[in-house]
């Protein structure tokens, strides 16, 4: 009796620490990648080209800190050290982030405006930095130590869900913390302050699981630079094409997520609260298609469920581009049906995506090298998509979004056209998924 309570309360703190962490996690990174971006607009300047900066520069911080970090976890044999000095450190500078808005220039002071521009790069570089050492390796090469074919599925669903509840209560809490003010501060030091509260609590009530062994193969030096062994890589073939989808998919992404919120408030018209309403209604009914999506990767079904994603995703973006505008939008209320469809479709599209995609992923990851493997993953997930989207969306935006304000300072707004771009670009990710189906097929027989 004892041992069953005692394996009770172990599942119930490990399912805890999933969504505690998983979720505080999102919620950092949707505040980074939606509400950084209309930060910047709103007390920087209405230029996506900063914006572009901190994607490529954030992107290439992620990366480096998940290397680095992959190969210190899987010598070290320890995950949860990674992501309880990660989540506090990740609080820390995203409190920080927010300073850079007491920064002052002229209009017409060139040199002091770039000198800002560099500083809200590099802060939001430094807690791009911190957050990949406690969510991407930490984290997440813990679940991956976890995940069984028993619990597959649900910790496949967990994942995906979360992005989609962090980008929920992330853009509703946020619009309501920014408020009509545009009180940014607040909404750092809020969100700033719960990662910090999280990276104590994993301190007590995670734990790693009992097999993990340091995992030393030769020197540091030797051990990390072996990661890119590009030979080793490219003998897991499977692996490969699912990567490259991802990468294809998270470009297609980046394009359009990235200048959503700013997209909203300031080309349609719609306050920050409600921008986040209408993304959460949307997304919030999307959520529901994780259900059967987790039977069907238990059964095997993971190409058919992403050519589902795809297409559904393709479906919202061109309702978006060609339903959605300025004129036919009323911003006094949440209910505007094209925009509200094309959110759902993206929506749904892009979680059993991200849900499939990450469990057939993990699967093929060696065991004495997941660390190292989850590293690879970020340069296909986060540096190659946030390196190319900007050199697609930066020219779309400057192209197409150019106007003029009522002091006549030139402003770019992100327009239509950025999901248009995306449909195109996603259509691509179906190259990559038929020759992992393929790889996955012979692999099976």
């Amino acid at each position: 009796m004892m041992k069953s309570n005692t394996s009770k309360t172990s599942t119930l703190t490990f399912w805890s620490m999933v969504w505690l962490l998983g979720l505080a996690g999102q919620l950092c990174w949707n505040m980074e990648n939606q509400w950084f971006n209309t930060f910047v607009y709103a007390k920087i300047a209405k230029d996506p080209t900063i914006i572009s900066w901190m994607l490529a520069i954030s992107a290439l911080a992620t990366t480096i800190s998940t290397f680095l970090f992959g190969c210190v976890s899987d010598r070290m044999g320890n995950r949860r050290s990674l992501v309880s000095i990660g989540y506090i450190l990740w609080g820390v500078f995203t409190i920080l982030f927010g300073t850079t808005q007491f920064l002052k220039h002229r209009n017409s002071d060139v040199t002091a405006f770039t000198g800002i521009a560099l500083a809200v790069v590099a802060a939001d570089a430094i807690m791009s930095f911190f957050g990949s050492m406690g969510n991407d390796i930490g984290y997440n090469a813990w679940i991956n130590d976890h995940m069984t074919k028993e619990n597959a599925g649900g910790l496949g669903a967990s994942l995906a869900v979360q992005p989609v509840i962090g980008t929920i209560a992330g853009t509703v809490l946020g619009g309501l913390l920014v408020g009509a003010d545009d009180n940014y501060m607040r909404l750092f030091a809020v969100m700033g302050g719960l990662v910090i509260l999280l990276g104590i609590v994993s301190l007590f009530g995670m734990h790693d699981v009992a097999g993990l062994k340091p995992s030393k193969k030769g020197t540091f030096t030797q051990q990390f630079f072996s990661i890119f062994d590009v030979k080793e890589y490219l003998q897991h073939r499977e692996l490969v094409w699912v990567n490259l989808m991802l990468a294809v998919y998270f470009v297609s992404f980046n394009v359009y997520f990235s200048h959503l919120g700013n997209f909203m408030i300031y080309y349609l018209g719609f306050t920050a609260d409600t921008m986040g309403l209408i993304e959460g209604v949307g997304l919030l009914v999307a959520m529901f298609s994780t259900i059967p999506a987790i039977r069907l990767i238990r059964a095997d079904r993971s190409s058919l469920i992403i050519l589902i994603a795809i297409i559904l995703n393709s479906i919202g973006l061109l309702i978006i581009g060609l339903f959605v505008s300025p004129e036919n939008v009323n911003t006094a209320t949440i209910w505007n049906p094209h925009l509200l469809a094309g959110v759902l479709f993206v929506g749904i599209g892009y979680i059993l995506f991200l849900q499939t995609i990450t469990v057939w992923s993990k699967r093929l990851y060696p065991e004495d090298a997941r660390g190292s493997f989850e590293g690879i993953r970020i340069v296909f997930y986060v540096l190659i998509p946030m390196v190319v989207a900007p050199l697609i969306s930066n020219p779309i935006i400057k192209n197409s979004g150019e106007f003029v304000d009522e002091y006549g300072f030139t402003e770019y707004l992100p327009t239509n056209t950025l999901f248009l771009a995306g449909v195109m670009i996603v259509l691509m990710t179906l190259v990559p998924l038929i020759w992992a189906d393929r790889e996955h097929r012979a692999t099976r027989s």
